[in-house]
């Protein structure tokens, strides 16, 4: 028997040290068990990189940290050419290891308290017009990160005062209210807290993370911000079935959610979560239909939609795939 890992400050854990740690094990999918992908999801990289490493050159020399890297996301390639980015503050460590997700797990460094100043300053500097900020969960901090996020919304809207905010959050485990009465006095344009799958495959895929407490997060910050709309993302691929999926987007509706993304899960190695189904664009173009029905104001499904895929566009109501 292995020992278990004794985790150090700071330390990034991945891959199958991130699993190893997760009370629901998930056994390392063999290469002739993965699913090959279909021509639909497919990319193709850019000719030129000059924008892209300009904007990982921009990050490296601030110290910041974008989840476009650290989630690996597909779409960085033509995001960072584009010029934009999805700022992750509070660190590049996660205290939740979600089996989904490839940002490295560990004990975070305490938050840098000159990276909200930091933040704004790079993207003045990048002269961005639309920005989303998340951040890993932080349970080992008493407000979550929520203080944090306040004072990043700030200091961005002072060296930026026509730029637009978009803020995809944790789910404040067990702190709630005093996350949202930290965010108060500095809301975002957009307020972002995703679902990621049906509740059926919480255990399995948000160990630690709650569907009704989720839901009932976005709905509180709806009423407290009547103005701010809500938005929230899943995964397909993980197993659920479209007639769960439906339930789901009947549950964000009824809890005030205005905006959606749906996206196809794509598994960062063989010991993540294996994708149980490519689901074909067809299919997601069927979703968005169903979500515009049941009152989505925005609705952007297809096989490469992520959170904050082309965000800015999202917002506008440009139509997402």
């Amino acid at each position: 028997m292995s020992k278990p890992i004794q985790m150090e400050r700071g330390v990034k854990y991945r891959d199958a040290d991130k699993m190893a740690l997760i009370p629901v094990k998930n056994m390392p999918t063999e290469q002739k068990e993965m699913l090959r992908k279909p021509e639909w999801m497919k990319i193709k990289l850019p000719a030129d990189s000059k924008r892209i490493q300009d904007i990982k050159s921009a990050l490296r020399k601030n110290n910041l940290h974008s989840v476009c890297e650290e989630a690996s996301c597909p779409n960085l390639a033509e995001c960072f050419n584009h010029g934009t980015a999805t700022f992750m503050i509070l660190g590049a460590i996660c205290t939740r290891r979600c089996p989904f997700c490839d940002v490295a797990h560990g004990r975070p460094n305490q938050p840098d308290e000159n990276e909200p100043a930091k933040l704004a300053k790079t993207i003045s500097d990048m002269k961005l017009k639309y920005v989303v900020v998340t951040s890993v969960d932080r349970d080992d901090l008493r407000d979550g990160g929520a203080k944090h996020f306040a004072d990043c919304t700030r200091e961005i809207r002072a060296l930026n005062p026509e730029i637009r905010i978009e803020t995809l959050v944790p789910d404040f485990r067990g702190r709630m209210d005093t996350a949202l009465e930290l965010l108060k006095d500095n809301p975002p344009d957009v307020f972002n807290h995703n679902l990621e799958t049906a509740p059926r495959l919480y255990r399995k895929a948000r160990p630690g993370a709650n569907y009704k407490w989720s839901l009932e997060l976005l709905k509180k910050f709806g009423e407290m911000h009547p103005n701010v709309p809500t938005k929230s993302g899943l995964m397909m691929g993980l197993g659920e079935t479209k007639e769960e999926i439906i339930e789901v987007l009947k549950d964000l509706r009824a809890h005030g959610v205005t905006m959606l993304t749906l996206g196809q899960y794509l598994a960062p190695s063989r010991h993540h979560l294996p994708v149980e189904r490519y689901v074909p664009p067809e299919e997601f173009d069927e979703l968005k239909e169903i979500a515009l029905g049941l009152g989505f104001t925005h609705a952007a499904c297809g096989p490469f939609v992520r959170s904050s895929y082309h965000a800015d566009l999202q917002a506008q109501g440009v139509e997402i795939k």
